[in-house]
C-alpha cells in the first residue's frame, strides 16, 4: 500500500516536473524578442537603429567580393534603396536582380556618404528567385519609358515607374485634401449610364455576353455606356449640396494611338452652386492645381527630382514659374486674334467659330509666359447642350473656359451650367433630345440655382508637372485603341 502511493507520488512528482519545463520553454518561446519589420522607407530614415530588425523585399543590386556580400533591397516604398552588408557565407546563387528576399540583422550607421544607414545581415532567406538572364531590365542599364512601356507586367520594378506611382498616389491624396478642405463633398458616380455628357459620342456600350433570358430580353432596358463624365450626376447633386467633386475612372472609345489618348482614364469633377462667375470656377482650378502641386513636391521630393534630373531635364523651373506667378485669363476671341497675329504656320484654321485644337493651345501658353492660361467664352455651337448662353450676339457664345497648361495643351475644361429652363428646353428640342433628358430638366423645374463645374484629366496633370510626353506612361495601366494588354 504505501509502495503503491509512493509511486503515484513518483509520478505525480515527475509529471509536474515536466509540465514546469514545457511552460518554461513556452514562455522562454513566446517572450523572446522578434526582429523589428521595417519598411525600407522607415530603415534608410533610421528608424530601430542599433537594433535587430527584418526587412522584405527585392533585390536592386548585388556585388559579392571574397569576403563580403553587397544587396541593395527596395519594397516600393522610396526611391533610396537600402544597402545590405553580409559575410560571403550568406551568398546563394539564387540571390540575383529581381529576386525577392527577406533579411534580418542589425541596422547600423554606414561608414560610407552615399547611405546614412545599412543592415548588417545575420541571415538572407530567398523568397522568389529570379532568373536575371530572362529579366527584361538590367542592373547597370537606364533603361527609358519607351521600353519599360513593352512590360506593362514588370515596370513598376524600374526606379522610374514605381516613382511615378508613388507620386500619382500622392497626388489622389492631395487632390481629396484640397476638396474636403474646401468643404466639398465626395460623391461616388456610376461607371455605367445611359447619357452621353459630352455629346460627341466615343462611347463603349456595356452588355452582357449572353441574351438575359430566354425570350432574348437584355439584361438593361436601354442602351448602357461606360461614362465620359460624372458631370450631369454631379448636377443632380448640385440641387441639394453647395459643393460636390468626383474623381474615378471615364472613357472614351476614340479610335487613336496617340501619345495623348486614352481609352480609361481617370477625371477630377467638381460642381459649385449658388454662383454667376467663370472667376468662382477658375479660382478652383487654380487654386487645386497650386495645393495639389506643391502637396505632391514637398512629399514626393526624390521621386519628382528622378524626372526632372534623368528624364525629363530643366522641366522643374517650368513648373516652379507656374507655381510663383497667377495664371492669366484671355478670351476665345483674344486668343484667335493672338494666333492670326502670329508668324507661325499651323496646320488647323484658326478662323473664330474654330475649336482649339493642341498646336494652338501650346502655342498660347508659350504667347503667355509658359505658365497655365484660362480661354474663356467660346463660340456657343462649340460647346455641350449644358453650357450657358452668354447671349451676347451676333458671336452667340458660352460662358465656357478651358486651361491650357505647358506641354499638354487643355487641362480643365468647363463651364457655368444653363439653369434657365425655357433656354435648356429649346436646345434641347433642337438637339432632338428633350424625352432623353427630361430629368435633366426636372433638376431646373425644382429649386434650380445657378452653378458651373469642370473636369480636370488626372493624367494631363501628372504629364503636365513631370515633363512626361507619352500618356501612357503616367498611368498603371494604360487602356488604348488596340492596346488593353493585362
Amino acid at each position: 500500500m504505501f509502495q503503491a502511493a509512493a509511486k503515484t507520488l513518483s509520478v505525480a512528482t515527475t509529471t509536474a516536473a515536466t509540465l514546469t519545463r514545457a511552460t518554461s520553454f513556452s514562455l522562454r518561446h513566446y517572450c523572446k524578442k522578434t526582429p523589428a519589420k521595417l519598411r525600407v522607407s522607415q530603415a534608410v530614415a533610421g528608424a530601430e537603429l542599433g537594433a535587430t530588425v527584418k526587412v522584405q523585399g527585392w533585390v536592386r543590386s548585388v556585388r559579392a567580393q571574397k569576403a563580403n556580400l553587397f544587396l541593395h533591397v527596395n519594397d516600393g516604398s522610396s526611391l533610396q534603396s537600402l544597402q545590405v552588408v553580409a559575410s560571403s557565407e550568406l551568398n546563394d546563387p539564387l540571390l540575383t536582380l529581381g529576386s525577392a528576399v527577406e533579411v534580418t540583422g542589425t541596422l547600423r550607421k554606414s561608414p560610407h556618404q552615399k547611405q546614412p544607414v545599412e543592415l548588417e545581415a545575420d541571415q538572407i532567406h530567398v523568397v522568389g528567385d529570379c532568373n536575371p538572364v530572362d529579366f527584361p531590365f538590367k542592373i547597370k542599364e537606364r533603361h527609358s519609358l519607351e521600353y519599360i512601356r513593352q512590360f506593362p507586367h514588370l515596370r513598376c520594378r524600374t526606379n522610374a515607374f514605381s516613382s511615378l506611382l508613388r507620386i500619382r498616389s500622392e497626388a489622389t491624396t492631395a487632390v481629396h485634401s484640397y476638396f474636403k478642405e474646401n468643404g466639398f463633398v465626395q460623391i461616388h458616380t456610376p461607371v455605367i449610364t445611359s447619357n452621353d455628357c459630352e455629346g460627341a459620342g466615343e462611347l463603349f456600350q456595356v452588355e452582357t455576353s449572353g441574351l438575359y433570358n430566354e425570350e432574348g430580353e437584355k439584361f438593361f432596358s436601354v442602351p448602357a455606356f461606360l461614362t465620359v463624365s460624372g458631370q450631369l450626376h454631379l448636377e443632380v447633386m448640385s440641387g441639394a449640396f453647395s459643393r460636390v467633386y468626383t474623381f474615378g475612372p471615364t472613357f472614351r472609345a476614340e479610335n487613336s494611338q496617340s501619345r495623348r489618348h486614352l481609352a480609361e482614364f481617370y477625371m477630377v469633377e467638381a460642381e459649385v452652386s449658388f454662383t454667376q462667375s467663370l472667376e468662382d470656377l477658375t479660382k478652383v482650378m487654380e487654386d487645386m492645381f497650386r495645393s495639389a502641386t506643391e502637396h505632391v513636391l514637398a512629399h514626393c521630393a526624390e521621386d519628382v527630382d528622378l524626372f526632372h534630373k534623368h528624364v525629363t531635364p530643366g522641366h522643374r523651373d517650368t513648373v516652379e514659374a507656374m507655381l510663383k506667378k497667377r495664371f492669366p485669363v484671355i478670351a476665345y476671341s483674344e486668343a484667335i486674334d493672338i494666333l492670326n497675329q502670329s508668324s507661325k504656320k499651323f496646320t488647323f484654321p484658326t478662323d473664330w467659330g474654330c475649336d482649339l485644337q493642341t498646336e494652338h493651345e501650346k502655342y498660347l501658353v508659350k504667347h503667355c509666359g509658359n505658365v497655365p492660361v484660362f480661354v474663356t467664352d467660346y463660340p456657343y455651337d462649340l460647346k455641350p447642350f449644358y453650357a450657358r448662353d452668354n447671349q451676347d450676339h451676333p458671336k452667340r457664345t458660352a460662358a465656357a473656359v478651358d486651361l491650357l497648361v505647358p506641354g499638354v495643351g487643355e487641362l480643365c475644361g468647363g463651364s457655368l451650367r444653363e439653369e434657365r429652363l425655357d433656354l435648356l428646353r429649346a436646345r434641347l428640342e433642337e438637339a432632338g433630345l428633350e424625352d432623353t433628358y427630361s430629368w435633366y430638366l426636372d433638376l431646373r423645374r425644382f429649386g434650380s440655382v445657378p452653378h458651373g463645374g469642370f473636369g480636370l484629366g488626372f493624367e494631363r496633370y501628372l504629364q503636365c508637372i513631370l515633363g512626361v510626353d507619352n500618356i501612357k506612361d503616367v498611368i498603371a495601366f494604360p487602356r488604348s485603341s488596340h492596346s488593353c494588354l493585362l
